[in-house]
């Protein structure tokens, strides 16, 4: 990595950090303090998590739209602002209402500065040369979950839920703020990792889940002509490209049918775990080698997984869980860990992919407001499935891995659907 885009993987993957524990992870420490001082059911503290992913469904496009046109760092300096101003409203919550319309401005924050925005501000840097740097964020951020967890129930134990709000604010103003001021600026022309197509005027406006051209071929991006810039594609094979609409549609697809069982898996695999015969306080612990195993997917994307197209990658990690369930359901709780081992990798590849895949398939121009669009099925897909994974789970028990198993198979299958093709700038 040259400075610049090393500079950039530190900052932005850390500030992310910070992002994702005060939003994502905070919920599950506070759920319960937070439901009995406020007398509602801690279902509720988690329908507000299910109400701040759908605004940021709804507000994802538009959010993707301005790092296009003004770049990732205002869009990310916002998003911080806005995240604290949600957990201080939180942490003022007197009742419901204030509870609710604290998620809705998280939710807000969240569509300004979560994944898919740090990989827009990196492509709007890095144009075609952006997919190592893609892993690099989320390889640092992958340890969102140690110090969300870690940070919050030591915050918690002794000042409080209210007083785990106030920290997590202070943090995305007083730390998460000022690492994402020292995002790079646009990249100039001599810089060797700069790409044309990020310096593209605003795009004209991109329809949900289409896409302005075929796959595989490269719109202008000015009226001059561009020098040759290196594919994303390692190894590429020439194929006849796939409409577009249909490699975009094939593509939300997957990221919706990913989020769900990632977020369905994250709420209820201690539960899951014990109806294979797991005790309880060990199905905890087990669970936990979810986080290690995320980041060690994304090292092995990085080492080797690079060097191929990014289909291939995503396709190999898209088998990892329902291998997962076989062994699981073939030889049962004595390898539960190799279970949530293999979810771990695959889920750990299948989240950079929300990045790496748009870029390889429809580069870098409009990428900031295609990944809104792209990626708006699979924030509504993790709003519903804590509830909708709760409900199989009681009413199937161990049997709702053949759900995930069969969802897991439908994504391999999507995306072998999508032909790999040789990009030309």
């Amino acid at each position: 990595m040259t400075t610049r885009l090393y500079r950039a993987v530190t900052v932005v993957g850390a500030a992310q950090i910070i992002s994702h524990a005060g939003a994502y992870y905070l919920p599950a420490v506070m759920a319960t303090q937070a439901s009995q001082e406020l007398s509602i059911s801690s279902a509720t503290v988690f329908a507000g998590l299910s109400l701040a992913l759908a605004v940021s469904a709804i507000a994802g496009p538009t959010a993707g739209r301005l790092v296009d046109r003004f770049g990732g760092r205002p869009v990310l300096l916002v998003s911080n602002l806005l995240l604290a101003l949600g957990l201080s409203l939180l942490a003022l919550s007197q009742g419901l209402g204030l509870l609710l319309l604290a998620y809705a401005v998280l939710g807000l924050g969240m569509a300004a500065g979560m994944f898919e925005v740090a990989f827009a501000a990196i492509v709007h840097l890095f144009g075609k040369n952006s997919r190592n740097a893609l892993t690099g964020v989320t390889l640092v951020a992958g340890f969102a979950s140690v110090a969300g967890w870690t940070l919050s129930v030591f915050v918690e134990a002794r000042y409080g839920w209210r007083g785990a709000c106030w920290f997590w604010a202070a943090m995305n103003v007083f730390v998460a703020m000022p690492l994402n001021a020292l995002l790079p600026g646009t990249a100039t022309a001599n810089d060797p990792t700069s790409n044309s197509d990020a310096q593209t005027p605003a795009p004209t406006k991109i329809e949900p889940l289409s896409g302005s051209q075929p796959v595989g071929v490269a719109q202008p991006a000015t009226t001059q002509t561009a020098a040759p810039q290196a594919s994303v594609n390692a190894q590429p094979t020439a194929q006849s490209p796939a409409p577009a609409k249909y490699a975009a549609a094939l593509l939300a697809f997957v990221f919706a049918a990913s989020g769900f069982i990632s977020m369905g898996m994250m709420s209820h695999l201690p539960r899951l775990l014990e109806g294979f015969g797991v005790p309880l306080a060990v199905a905890f612990s087990v669970g936990a080698l979810v986080g290690p195993a995320q980041i060690s997917g994304r090292i092995l994307d990085f080492a080797f997984l690079r060097k191929l197209h990014p289909l291939i990658g995503t396709r190999i990690a898209a088998l990892a869980h329902p291998t997962g369930v076989l062994v699981l359901v073939g030889l049962g709780a004595p390898f539960a860990a190799l279970f949530v081992i293999l979810h771990g990798l695959g889920n750990g590849i299948l989240i950079i992919s929300r990045g790496t895949l748009p870029l390889a398939i429809f580069g870098p121009q409009g990428f900031g407001q295609r990944q809104g669009w792209l990626t708006m099925p699979a924030k509504f897909a993790q709003a519903i499935a804590p509830f909708m994974f709760g409900l199989a789970l009681a009413e199937w028990g161990a049997g709702v891995l053949w759900l995930t198993c069969g969802l897991a198979i439908c994504i391999f299958t999507a995306l072998c659907l999508i032909k790999i093709t040789s990009r030309n700038p």
